[in-house]
């Protein structure tokens, strides 16, 4: 959405005065197909593409995981992840190709209110889900033991459905079809005039900036910084039972979530951050704004757009070598008592469960008890080798 169509929510922040034109024949450049338009579409056009093939082709390999029965806690979240892109990516870029190319609001009042509402269920929805997956990254990597939070994950996503839809439901009573005051049969589907006073539509912004841009972006950094303290936390205690117990996969584990947290919040801030903050510097200079190039604005949301399509793409280099890890999956240790072959549940190698740590470190205890006693069975003294018995200690055995 443009600033010359009024925006309260996302897609623009403000409308320009279009009721004051000049009365001819000829509408304005910016009310007729023009050559931004073109460019509008052609761009829609290839992240339209771009997107649906890089979601599509994360959710085909999600969809496959469960149905193999081997799909995770996180394979559930980026599920619900691709959906919401998709959703993005085939309501409200089709939606911004054909309003581009008919410049004007030509499906009646309803459709007007259906689609702006399904226009930001998904970019909302997307941010919700981007929240639970910083949530589950923290236990994940902090509290891999805790099952609480692994018994509330599909809550957790259904109150993200809920959320998401109830942000933007205020969509369809703000927007409605209404006729240019000096160009009759000319129709567009605006905010303009649906918020009593321009604080009225301050506030509203600032709610949706705070529901779609804010709250994922706090989220993910406070988990990753979290994070991000607890590894090095870790990492400096000479008596951590986890290090000393040689379970070196938690720390591999933890790497990679934090990496990909890291990544999630690079990604997310820029793509997001240029679009709100040229928002904001219309509602504290609107003069400035408003003689700007509108071809400026029309790529700040544009650029915006892009995270649709960057999300798959970080997600796909991130899980890749899991998910081509997994069909040949093994643990790697010093021993070979975990053999290869083995498999973690669920088949996510980020979500170590209770009962895989206990065999992990009963296997390598195991392992450590078979080398002592290797050890102490045979000793080579004055040239020949004698068997020792196991519970014997005072045989010179150091």
């Amino acid at each position: 959405m443009d600033i010359d169509e009024k925006v309260s929510g996302p897609g623009g922040a403000s409308q320009k005065n279009w009721t004051h034109l000049n009365t001819s024949d000829e509408l304005p450049l910016d009310m007729r197909f023009n050559h931004g338009h073109m460019v509008s579409i052609t761009v829609y056009s290839v992240l339209m593409v771009v997107s649906a093939t890089g979601n599509l082709t994360v959710l085909s390999q999600l969809v496959k995981r469960r149905r193999a029965g081997r799909a995770s806690r996180l394979d559930v979240l980026l599920m619900h992840l691709a959906v919401a892109d998709l959703m993005v990516t085939f309501l409200m870029m089709p939606l911004e190709i054909a309003w581009a190319g008919t410049v004007q609001w030509l499906a009646g009042d309803l459709m007007c209110r259906l689609m702006m509402f399904t226009r930001t269920f998904g970019l909302y929805l997307s941010s919700f889900v981007l929240i639970c997956i910083a949530i589950d990254r923290y236990y994940a990597i902090l509290k891999p033991l805790n099952v609480t939070w692994e018994a509330h994950v599909r809550r957790a996503l259904l109150i993200a459905w809920v959320c998401a839809g109830l942000a933007s439901l205020p969509q369809s009573f703000i927007f409605h079809l209404e006729e240019h005051p000096d160009v009759k049969g000319y129709y567009q589907c605006v905010s303009y005039g649906s918020l009593p006073t321009e604080s009225h539509e301050f506030a509203y912004f600032l709610l949706n900036m705070a529901l779609m841009y804010v709250a994922p972006l706090l989220s993910t950094l406070y988990c990753s910084s979290a994070a991000l303290l607890e590894i090095i936390r870790r990492a400096n205690t000479a008596n951590d039972k986890m290090r000393r117990s040689g379970v070196g996969i938690l720390g591999r584990a933890r790497a990679r979530t934090l990496k990909m947290s890291v990544t999630i919040v690079l990604v997310f801030f820029t793509c997001w951050s240029p679009y709100y903050c040229y928002c904001l510097w219309y509602w504290i200079d609107k003069d400035i704004v408003n003689h700007l190039d509108p071809a400026f604005q029309k790529a700040m949301w544009l650029f915006s757009c892009t995270n649709s399509c960057a999300n798959p793409i970080v997600y796909g280099v991130f899980n890749r070598n899991r998910w081509t890890w997994r069909s040949g999956a093994h643990v790697r240790n010093r021993g070979s008592s975990m053999r290869r072959g083995s498999r973690f549940p669920h088949g996510d190698s980020m979500e170590i469960s209770a009962a895989t740590l206990a065999r992990a470190r009963f296997s390598l205890h195991s392992e450590r008890t078979s080398r002592r006693d290797s050890a102490r069975s045979f000793v080579t003294q004055n040239g020949t080798q004698k068997h020792l018995n196991n519970n014997n200690k005072t045989n010179g055995i150091v």
